[in-house]
């Protein structure tokens, strides 16, 4: 990597605007990725600002985050309580802004990145519950690319029977999440979770349709 595409810890921290301990914490967990002793690789620096957003506003608790995802999608979240579920259609109904929707909502999944042997590319399609990013209008993903859901229960066994290693610039995406992987595959087929997933790519014009739908999705629940 050259100078450009790495940053210390240091630099993490100033970037990210918290103490060097806490940038430390982030690595560990794999919100941001580690390249080597003391060096962050950039663009999962970059990919946390986007989800993060650097707000003030909390995540939701897992469970909670994916209800929300269900609500927008017009679909039940019944593994909610009435009391939570009530309270969240309310939240929902005044957000206003949709990079407080993508804070509130952050902690859904886990972001890890891979790199994999060409022949286990095909055998990670069937595994992964992958974002139905037409319903946004993007169809022009690179096969060599996968971006993905996958059960956190599932990750070792994946990583290991696919020879997946860790690569912040791996072309393997995989969004871990400890929440019931039944209802997972039926929300990531919604364009509520294309546009979030979208919401926080790199890529200029990706980041814009996710916007824009996730806009369109808050106004029309209001």
């Amino acid at each position: 990597m050259t100078s450009r595409e790495f940053l210390t810890i240091e630099e993490t921290a100033n970037t990210l605007g918290v103490s060097t301990r806490h940038a430390r914490r982030l690595a560990d967990t794999g919100a941001i990725s580690r390249i080597a002793r003391g060096l962050i690789d950039q663009r999962s620096v970059d990919r946390y600002l986007q989800s993060q957003r650097m707000g003030r506003t909390r995540a939701w608790a897992e469970h909670t985050a994916w209800g929300a995802v269900a609500m927008l999608a017009g679909l039940d979240a019944d593994w909610l309580g009435t009391t939570q579920a009530s309270r969240l259609r309310q939240s929902l109904r005044e957000l206003t802004e949709v990079d407080d929707l993508l804070t509130r909502t952050r902690d859904r999944a886990q972001v890890r990145t891979f790199e994999a042997h060409r022949a286990a590319l095909p055998c990670l399609r069937e595994i992964v519950a992958v974002s139905n990013t037409r319903a946004l209008g993007l169809t022009d993903a690179v096969n060599s690319n996968i971006d993905g859901y996958v059960a956190a229960s599932d990750l070792d066994t994946i990583s290991r029977d696919l020879s997946l290693r860790a690569d912040p610039s791996g072309p393997v995406t995989l969004r871990v999440t400890g929440f019931d992987f039944e209802q997972v595959r039926v929300l990531v087929d919604t364009s509520v979770i294309a546009a979030l997933d979208a919401a926080t790519s790199t890529d200029p014009r990706v980041r814009g349709v996710g916007h824009r739908v996730l806009a369109e999705s808050l106004k029309a629940f209001r």
